[in-house]
């Protein structure tokens, strides 16, 4: 996700901050190194300038400053305006007091629209919202069958009409079928057209009117950069749209949709896609998209992660093992499980603090785990959980049973074992000593 517009505003920004003096020559510098920089990622001329002046004004008086550390403030300066471009405080969807509430998805054929309905639907579904999908594109032959795929995949009702034409119909029939199958949330996929055209923007405003969404939502490809501006723009004069879904931020994405739609259009970015999966849409949170930009990491999307992939008493037996210091082999699966939960392990992996940018040239061989996984469960179930049974004719055994070496699977269990003796360690309050690492003796 803006792989390469973080790393290059991260080393820029070390740079600056690294220096014991900045000087406001230096200062200068460096803004026209993140102007390059932020044209390359594609956002505007005048919003870049904007955004520069603005970081300029508050540096200088900074860098006059001599009883704090420039460099870092000049980082924390940046951070702050890039939350304030992408629209500073996350923007909920909004219900209404009377249920259903309608949610109207807008956007262009191709930016990923039908799928994105068949996501929300997904996560509207875990937050008990009982969503309902209405197929009112009535012009892409696949369009009502590919919903109704997602539907039956999420598991909620959809309504679907393929001999009706008249949109203004086929969607006011939805919304009633909705109330009667009582859902809470209607989501309402509307045609869209491989370009803006006076036909479109009449019927969906047509359908606008008719189905009195309180959501307007509109799907933008991150991918077509500057161009999801100009559609977000023209479909702002035209539709009054509530706030924008990003898709294919996992693509290669520049980043400037992202950081130019809510200045250009005063609307805010709520979802983004992360990923082709129907569990990954995300809600957009300014603080934490910058965060990530300038390679900060993402602790709390990391936490939600982890907590909706364990079911709360899972956590807390987890955590009571991982106090007491025991890690068998059970716990190795499960916590494997976990992480195939919560998405692509690079993904993962970057939102950790100063991780991000140390991998970005890192190939993370998700087959790896598979083969670690091969050997736990070619173990016997009383193996995993009292792995001191495992002697050497059990490992080659395990070894057999999976199709690796006796070397695999004895650098599994000095890891395991390495792993409970660093949990001791936490778990007596003690800072664990890493294989290498000098201790307060100076011995390894």
């Amino acid at each position: 996700m803006f792989d390469e517009l973080s790393s290059k505003l991260t080393a820029t920004l070390k740079n600056l901050a690294g220096r014991g003096v900045l000087t406001e020559d230096a200062v200068r510098e460096g803004l026209r190194e993140i102007r390059r920089i932020l044209l390359e990622a594609d956002v505007s001329f005048d919003l870049t300038r904007e955004f520069l002046e603005r970081v300029q004004a508050k540096a200088i008086g900074v860098v006059q400053l001599k009883d704090v550390r420039p460099g870092q403030q000049l980082v924390k300066i940046v951070y702050d305006e890039l939350v304030a471009l992408l629209g500073e405080k996350q923007a909920p969807i909004a219900y209404a007091s009377v249920p259903p509430t309608v949610i109207m998805v807008v956007g262009l054929q191709g930016s990923g629209k039908t799928t994105t309905a068949g996501k929300l639907a997904k996560r509207l579904k875990l937050e008990q919202k009982a969503p309902f999908l209405v197929a009112a594109d009535v012009y892409r032959p696949a369009a009502s069958e590919q919903l109704a795929t997602l539907a039956q995949q999420v598991q909620v009702g959809v309504y679907q009409e393929p001999a009706q034409k008249d949109v203004v119909k086929l969607v006011q029939a939805g919304i009633v079928a909705a109330q009667k199958d009582r859902a809470r949330t209607v989501i309402v996929d509307t045609a869209g057209r491989l370009q803006i055209d006076e036909a479109l923007m009449e019927e969906l405003g047509r359908v606008r009117d008719a189905a009195k969404p309180t959501n307007v939502l509109l799907v933008l490809d991150a991918m077509t950069g500057q161009e999801a501006v100009n559609v977000a723009q023209t479909f702002f004069e035209r539709i009054a749209f509530d706030g924008v879904v990003l898709t294919k931020l996992d693509g290669d994405a520049r980043g400037g949709a992202a950081l130019s739609v809510r200045a250009v259009t005063g609307k805010p970015i709520k979802l983004v896609s992360v990923g082709e999966k129907l569990d990954q849409l995300e809600y957009f949170h300014p603080d934490r998209m910058a965060s990530r930009i300038l390679g900060m990491g993402d602790v709390l999307t990391l936490i939600e992660k982890a907590e909706a992939a364990v079911e709360e008493d899972e956590q807390a037996a987890m955590e009571a093992r991982m106090r007491a210091g025991i890690f068998t082999f059970d716990d190795f699966l499960s916590a494997q499980q976990m992480l195939k939960k919560m998405g692509p392990l690079q993904g993962v992996m970057k939102m950790i603090p100063g991780l991000g940018n140390q991998l970005k040239d890192v190939d993370i061989d998700e087959r790896q785990l598979a083969r670690v996984e091969a050997i736990v469960l070619s173990m016997t179930p009383q193996e995993r959980s009292k792995p001191h049974l495992i002697d050497g004719s059990r490992r080659q055994r395990i070894a057999a049973g999976c199709g690796q070496t006796i070397q695999d699977v004895n650098k599994l269990l000095s890891a395991r074992k390495q792993m409970e003796k660093m949990m001791k360690q936490m778990g007596k309050g003690k800072m664990p000593t890493l294989p290498g690492q000098m201790t307060k003796t100076g011995r390894r």
